[in-house]
């Protein structure tokens, strides 16, 4: 199976990383950094304006850069997609 990869931002240094999708809803995003024993499981949730979300993983702050809006269009096209590939 094909996990699901978002790119994050670490606010602190810039710098952009791949990160691997646990759970996608519109009020939180669940991810995981690094691989192994040294991974870290993040929550990421929305700002109050809607149009990123971010999370705390070991101190540092993370950013997803999508607003909410956009989020849940991909989750209802992926569902969809779901719905059509499912045979009855």
């Amino acid at each position: 199976m094909n996990d699901e990869k978002i790119k994050i931002t670490v606010t602190e240094t810039g710098k952009s990383l791949d990160v691997v999708v646990l759970s996608k809803h519109a009020d939180r995003i669940q991810v995981v950094l690094g691989e192994g024993v040294h991974s870290v499981r993040c929550d990421l949730t929305p700002t109050r304006s809607g149009l990123a979300y971010v999370g705390k993983a070991m101190g540092r702050e993370i950013v997803y850069q999508r607003s909410r809006a956009q989020v849940q269009a991909e989750i209802d096209r992926i569902s969809q997609a779901m719905h059509k590939a499912r045979p009855r």
